[in-house]
């Protein structure tokens, strides 16, 4: 399975950098590439109310750019705070199942919650985020072991202690979904 990671809006190269060479370390039988292009951020998604943009308006472009992409799923990158009409924010989204995901970076940043910048700290959480929202478009729901990577993050502290990891179950339903792509 091929993952492009695509850029959308303004994202730092050394965070797309993170997310392509951690991806296939967790998900079998996986190569990444960065995009070259980036996708302006849609300026009809942004909610001048809450100061947010709605994720699955993004989405819908990162989907559109998919289908003739050629890569099996596309990952969008965002350092925009995203959010769906039923929570306050949301740090991703993905069509379940589909071949398209979005991941926020806005909230994952250490300096976000008051903390100082840590590169790695975002970097890891970065990288949890990612193969979360790409098991969803492999059909993986939601978890309820709290240290697998496809437990819900409900808040920065639920990302920060699940583990970037499948559990044993979730491995395997993503191993026999990446095989069955072929």
């Amino acid at each position: 399975m091929t993952v492009g990671i695509l850029p959308v809006g303004n994202v730092e190269a050394k965070n797309l950098l993170s997310i392509k060479d951690g991806l296939p370390k967790i998900l079998p039988k996986t190569t990444t590439r960065i995009i070259d292009e980036s996708l302006p951020l849609p300026l009809n998604a942004y909610d001048k109310k809450r100061g947010q943009y709605r994720s699955n308006q993004i989405l819908a472009s990162v989907q559109a750019y998919a289908l003739n992409s050629g890569f099996c799923r596309v990952l969008g990158v965002l350092d925009a705070d995203v959010f769906v009409p039923e929570l306050n924010f949301v740090f991703g989204e993905a069509t379940f199942p589909g071949n398209s995901a979005l991941v926020s970076l806005w909230r994952l940043k250490p300096e976000f919650h008051g903390d100082p910048v840590n590169v790695k700290l975002l970097a890891e959480r970065s990288l949890k985020e990612a193969v979360h929202e790409v098991g969803h478009t492999l059909g993986l729901k939601h978890c309820q072991r709290s240290s697998c990577v496809m437990h819900f993050s409900n808040s920065i502290f639920d990302t920060d202690k699940k583990q970037s990891l499948f559990c044993d179950e979730c491995f395997m339903q993503a191993a026999i979904a990446i095989d069955c792509l072929k």
